[in-house]
């Protein structure tokens, strides 16, 4: 049964260097949020947390109201599929898979003891009955049931050296949910592809997890794919959460200068409020007085602030009656799109078109006009200018 996660006021601190500062994050049962984020915000660490392999400085994780804080990693019910697959070389595809599932039929006993030192007496000899131990045609059936749900029915009896990138990941991926974990996590999966099979792997993925309704945890550095797969997305930066929301609530309405940038392509625009109402105002800005949403309905009249403008809310027309005017600097063919640098004035944009024909090229050097899609203007927090 898939349940909440919440992660809630948790620090961590490698001695005196602060990972995570008072960190709180819910994820909603059956839902996949990511945290995306650039190397070192404290992502990783996020993660590790919540699968049990770090323990916080301070604050709690709770699974379904349960309290994980203290749990070892083996009793928290969470699979995990690693940034390098870590599958074993010398075992089949159909033994990677089974290996989660035969441990809980093994029982050893050690020459340290190997107790759990928070547990009572009588929960460390409960322990091994509560991992109940699998018949080997339960663990043929559970295998054969996710190798088919991931598209490797026949691969049996390969081994790792044997498969494709992308068959090793839909492996490692079977191996995390073959034991049903009440939370998946995914740390950096796709990194190891090439471009073409990640876009392949990441919409699998996320049907998958839609099918599975896992509750899920998903981390990367890559905006795009965590927009691709992701319910909600969490943006991290110097170990906190600076925003979350929708794909779409990010990158339509950040709330900072450093979400608007890390959340796709952006102009960022210096303009000066002439005047502002509500949720509008009303700005001087790359030469011309324009309009743009003002997220939380507050900003004054006369502040410095800058507007985000993102590359495709830009169309380039003819310059006869354009409300902007610019300079074509450079150009780009991408096949199903064509990326310019214009020069507006002083402000440098981006400007994103797509083109079916190839039959409304325009050169460097061309005079045109601009014009902005209406509500493409969004105004960022005020400066200090």
């Amino acid at each position: 049964m898939t349940q909440p996660l919440d992660i809630n006021a948790v620090s961590a601190h490698y001695g005196t260097t602060k990972v995570l500062e008072d960190l709180s994050l819910s994820v909603q049962a059956g839902e996949l949020v990511s945290l995306l984020g650039a190397s070192g915000c404290g992502k990783t660490t996020t993660l590790r947390l919540i699968a049990g392999f770090l323990s916080p400085t301070s604050g709690s994780i709770s699974l379904g109201g349960r309290d994980l804080t203290r749990l070892p990693t083996h009793k928290r019910d969470i699979g995990l599929v690693f940034q390098n697959y870590a599958l074993f070389p010398h075992l089949s595809v159909l033994d990677n898979v089974a290996f989660g599932l035969k441990q809980r039929g093994i029982g050893f006993v050690f020459q340290n003891y190997a107790l759990f030192p928070h547990l009572s007496v009588a929960e460390n000899v409960a322990y091994g009955l509560q991992v109940r131990a699998l018949s080997a045609a339960e663990i043929a059936e559970r295998v054969s049931e996710v190798l088919k749900l991931v598209g490797l029915t026949g691969y049996e009896h390969q081994f790792s050296s044997q498969l494709s990138g992308g068959e090793q990941q839909r492996v490692a991926l079977a191996r995390a949910i073959v034991i049903r974990p009440r939370v998946l996590l995914f740390d950096e999966p796709l990194s190891n592809l090439d471009a073409k099979l990640r876009v392949q792997m990441r919409t699998e993925i996320r049907d998958l997890q839609r099918r599975l309704a896992i509750t899920t945890v998903y981390v990367t550095h890559d905006q795009e794919e965590a927009m691709a797969v992701s319910d909600r997305i969490a943006v991290m930066s110097q170990g906190s959460v600076v925003q979350e929301g929708t794909a779409e609530d990010l990158y339509y309405r950040p709330r900072s200068e450093f979400v608007a940038t890390f959340v796709g392509r952006v102009n960022l625009v210096p303009a000066r409020v002439v005047a502002a109402e509500g949720d509008v105002a009303t700005v001087s800005a790359l030469g011309a007085t324009l309009r743009a949403r003002v997220p939380g309905g507050h900003v004054r009249q006369g502040a410095a602030v800058r507007l985000v403008l993102r590359p495709e809310a830009i169309e380039i027309v003819p310059v006869a009656g354009a409300p902007l005017t610019a300079v074509v600097r450079s150009r780009m063919f991408l096949g199903e799109k064509i990326e310019y640098t214009l020069a507006c004035g002083n402000v440098v944009l981006q400007v994103v078109r797509h083109s079916v024909t190839g039959g409304d090229r325009v050169d460097e050097g061309a005079h045109v006009g601009l014009r902005l899609v209406d509500g493409a203007l969004t105004v960022l927090p005020e400066t200090d200018a």
